[in-house]
C-alpha cells in the first residue's frame, strides 16, 4: 500500500472505492465536521439502536413487564454471545455476554489458578491494561498464597518481544494474561505462538480482547485458545458501558469453578437451592441478573459488523492506518511527532498513536475548536500519546485526511498554546 497523493480529492476517490463505505449510513453522524476517531474508546451509535431500545423500554418493558423474562430477556446472554463468537472464532456455546471485562477477567484468572496446582507464577507484560493488572494484584492478595507477577517489559514501549515473552513461561507458570491488542502502541501479540507454547509448559492463556474484536481477526479455536474476555462498547459500538463477553473453551467449561457463585451460573437457578451447584455449561460464568437493556443494545453493532465480514474490515483497516501514516510521514512528523505504534501493519491493530510533548494541549485544540475550523475528537493517553481510533466500518479516507490536516494546522499555528494543560476526568 503505497500513497502519494496528499489531496482530499485522492482521499474521496479511496472512499468511492471503498467496498463498505454503505455502512457508514447505518451510524448515526450529527456533525459532518465533527471527526470521531475515538470509536477505540466508544463506537458511534448505530440507527437501528435507537429502534431497539424504544421497543426494549416501551414494549418489553411497559406493556408486557415481567413476562418479557420467558418471552426472549432470560437467553439473551447466550443468544448475543453466540453471534458475538463468529467475530473470534468460537463456537456458539463458548461465548456469552455478562459482567464487566474487569469481573470477567477476575472469575476466570480466579478459575485458571484454582486448577494449578503447585503453580504460582503469573505472566504479564508492562503493556497490558492497568485494570487488568490490578485485578490480578487484588486476587492475589485475596488468596495470599505466595503467587507472584512477572512483568515482561518493552524495550521501546510499542511492541513486546515475543520469543523474549516465551521464554518466560516455564513450569511454574499458571496463567498468562495478556491483552492481545495494546491499548496505547496497538502492538497485537502472535496469540496461536504464545498458546502453543504455555500449552506446552501447562499454563493457562488469558486474552483480553478488548481493543481487537470488531478490529482485528481473532481465531480463539483455531488458534486453540483456552480462555478470553472483552468488552462490546468500543469496536463492537454496544454502548457507554455495554455488558462485556467472555469465552471459555467447550472442554473446559465443566472442569473450572469460577469464584463468584451467582444464582445465574448455577444448575438450575429457580429451583433456589440453598447449596451452589454449578450449571454445566457457558451459563456456570454468569452471576446475577443481566442488565437486559444496555445488553440488548450491543446486538444491532455486531449484526453490522457480522454483513460487513471481519476479512474485509480488517483489510480496509489495514489500508486505512497505512494512509494515515502516510500523512504522518508528510505532515506531522517534521513538526516534531513520533510514532507510537508499530510500522508493520500486520503487528497493529486499527488505532495508531503519535507522540507529542504538548499531545494533551493539542488533543484540547482538536475537540474543542469553534467555526469555521472543523472539530477532531481523538484521545490522548499520558504521558504524551495522542491514540487516532479508526473504525473502519464508519471511518472514511476523508475523515483521516481532514484529521490529519487539522493536527497539521494546529502544531504550525501554536493554537494548542491558548489550552491549559489541565487533565479532565476522562481522556
Amino acid at each position: 500500500m503505497n500513497f502519494t497523493d496528499e489531496s482530499i480529492n485522492h482521499a474521496r476517490k479511496l472512499d468511492a472505492r471503498d467496498e463498505l463505505r454503505e455502512f457508514r449510513d447505518e451510524f448515526v453522524i450529527v456533525d459532518p465536521d465533527t471527526i470521531y476517531l475515538d470509536g477505540n474508546s466508544l463506537g458511534r451509535l448505530p440507527s437501528k439502536t435507537i429502534e431497539i431500545l424504544k421497543d426494549a423500554v416501551e414494549r418489553q418493558w411497559g406493556e408486557r413487564l415481567i413476562r418479557s423474562w420467558n418471552e426472549g430477556w432470560i437467553e439473551a446472554s447466550a443468544r448475543i454471545g453466540a453471534k458475538l463468537a463468529n467475530l473470534v472464532g468460537a463456537k456458539p456455546d463458548e461465548v456469552i455476554i455478562t459482567d464487566a471485562t474487569s469481573v470477567n477477567l477476575f472469575k476466570l484468572a480466579g478459575a485458571a489458578l484454582k486448577d494449578q496446582k503447585n503453580r504460582t507464577k503469573i505472566i504479564s507484560d508492562e503493556l497490558n491494561f492497568p485494570s487488568d493488572l490490578y485485578i490480578l494484584q487484588g486476587l492475589i492478595d485475596l488468596i495470599g498464597s505466595g503467587y507472584t507477577i512477572e512483568m515482561v517489559t518493552s524495550g521501546d514501549g510499542i511492541q513486546i518481544n515475543q520469543e523474549t515473552l516465551a521464554n518466560e513461561i516455564d513450569k511454574n507458570t499458571a496463567l498468562v494474561v495478556l491483552t492481545h491488542t495494546c491499548f496505547r502502541s496497538a502492538f497485537v501479540h502472535n496469540m496461536a505462538f504464545i498458546n502453543q507454547i504455555a500449552h506446552r509448559k501447562g499454563a493457562y492463556v488469558l486474552w483480553d480482547l478488548s481493543h481487537s474484536v470488531g478490529s482485528v481477526p481473532v481465531d480463539l479455536n483455531g488458534t486453540e485458545a483456552e480462555l478470553a474476555v472483552g468488552c462490546t462498547y468500543k469496536y463492537l459500538n454496544g454502548g457507554p458501558g455495554s455488558p462485556a463477553f467472555l469465552y471459555v473453551r467447550k472442554d473446559l467449561q465443566k472442569k473450572l469453578i469460577q469464584p463468584l457463585w451467582g444464582w445465574l451460573g448455577s444448575k438450575d437457578p429457580f429451583s433456589f437451592n440453598l447449596d451452589f451447584m454449578p450449571a454445566e455449561n457457558i451459563s456456570r460464568f454468569q452471576v446475577g441478573t443481566p442488565p437486559i437493556v444496555s445488553l440488548l443494545a450491543i446486538e444491532p453493532g455486531l449484526d453490522l459488523h457480522l454483513q460487513a465480514g471481519m476479512d474485509r474490515l480488517r483489510k480496509k483497516s489495514m489500508m486505512q492506518t497505512e494512509y494515515l501514516l502516510f500523512l504522518f510521514n508528510q505532515w506531522l512528523l517534521p513538526l516534531g511527532f513520533n510514532l507510537g505504534s508499530p510500522r508493520n501493519p500486520e503487528i497493529r491493530g486499527s488505532h495508531v498513536s503519535i507522540r507529542h510533548p504538548e499531545a494533551f494541549r493539542i488533543s484540547k485544540a482538536m475537540i474543542e475548536a469553534k467555526k469555521p475550523d472543523i472539530k477532531v475528537i481523538p484521545d490522548f493517553r499520558i504521558p504524551d500519546n495522542l491514540r487516532l481510533g479508526i473504525a473502519s466500518i464508519y471511518t472514511s479516507f476523508e475523515d483521516i485526511n481532514r484529521a490529519m490536516r487539522r493536527i497539521k494546522e494546529i502544531v504550525e499555528r501554536k493554537t494548542y498554546e491558548q489550552y491549559t494543560g489541565e487533565r479532565m476526568k476522562v481522556t
